[in-house]
């Protein structure tokens, strides 16, 4: 057993949910580390729920929000890091799809233009291919990718 109690360790989650949004799944490994039975979390993570200091949906939003404005990630990247956080595909796809097409295609751009300054390559077609795994490592569509390159080649 823990040597916290299970009073402590709520508080103390709280406490940590209270600074910060956290998913259910942050909060139950937190509760595994410090040596708390399955029973035992769900009631805690319960209590948490039922206390405002969890909501998945509200994690996905922030989650969503930073992730994309903050760190310049696309929607797949995005959305493989939820997946990893146990967020339902459904409350992950309606704030995907919140992200605004023409910001989401700029921010790509803006990444791809200044990648470009550094990429050196034998021709264009290894250049372009450099850029595109670069994009698609940020986790952004290929189509936008191309659409992207198309008007860096248009320039």
């Amino acid at each position: 057993m823990s040597t916290i109690t299970e009073e402590a360790a709520l508080r103390r989650m709280a406490s940590y949910c209270a600074k910060s949004e956290h998913s259910r799944t942050d909060a139950y490994e937190k509760f595994k580390r410090w040596g708390f039975s399955g029973k035992v979390i769900d009631g805690m993570l319960e209590a948490l729920e039922t206390g405002g200091f969890i909501d998945d949906e509200r994690f996905c939003r922030s989650f969503v929000n930073d992730k994309f404005r903050f760190n310049k990630w696309g929607r797949l990247k995005i959305g493989q890091a939820l997946a990893l956080h146990k967020i339902p595909s459904d409350i992950a796809h309606r704030y995907l799809s919140e992200i605004d097409e023409e910001e989401y295609v700029n921010v790509l751009q803006k990444l791809i233009n200044t990648k470009t300054r550094s990429v050196q390559g034998k021709n264009e077609r290894d250049k372009d291919a450099k850029l595109i795994r670069f994009a698609a490592s940020r986790g952004f569509e290929m189509r936008y990718i191309k659409q992207c390159l198309g008007a860096l080649d248009d320039e």
